[in-house]
């Protein structure tokens, strides 16, 4: 079986981020706990899809995704000040570890998406939090293996995750 819209696959593999010259070992997915996900609904890149598709189990990969086709540049306007009152419980103090340079915060939109910021600047006033997806600007090199190619069900299909097995349990 290919992979191909609709198809759960699972995964294993290595991502080292840079250019070819310069590279830093970003993660390394193993058959202990790979990486499993319905192709098509993966919220990966369209990029790296298209260099998957078509494969099936035992086949090999290795491919890079340019962060331009990956999670495109960082935004100047995904970096923005909140005030710092706006971290302070109901006593008004700060958690202890919250507003840590590199922490994530998660927020929701006005349309309820929930989104994570990185905060990389805390001043006395203002907590400054970067919404740019992590990998935003970087080049992307990835090699691996797929391990399982299957059918999704109609009910992974219209909840858009992997159900049992290394998806969601519910």
């Amino acid at each position: 079986m290919k992979i191909e819209a609709n198809k759960v696959v699972k995964i294993i593999y290595e991502l080292e981020i840079g250019n070819e010259n310069d590279r830093e070992m970003l993660e390394i997915v193993e058959d202990d706990e790979p990486m499993v996900f319905i192709q098509g609904m993966s919220g990966l890149p369209e990029a790296f899809e298209a260099q998957i598709n078509g494969l099936q189990a035992g086949d090999e990969f290795k491919f890079s995704v340019e962060a331009a086709e990956g999670y495109g540049d960082p935004d100047p306007e995904a970096i923005i000040d909140f005030p710092i009152e706006n971290f302070k419980i109901e006593d008004g103090k700060i958690p202890e570890g919250m507003l840590e340079i590199g922490n994530m915060i998660p927020f929701s939109n006005e349309d309820g998406n929930k989104m994570n910021g990185r905060i990389i600047e805390i001043t006395e006033e203002t907590v400054i939090l970067d919404f740019n997806h992590p990998l935003a600007g970087q080049n992307m090199h990835f090699s691996g293996k797929v391990l399982s190619v299957r059918d999704a069900t109609k009910e992974e299909i219209a909840h858009g995750h992997v159900h049992g097995e290394g998806g969601v349990v519910h």
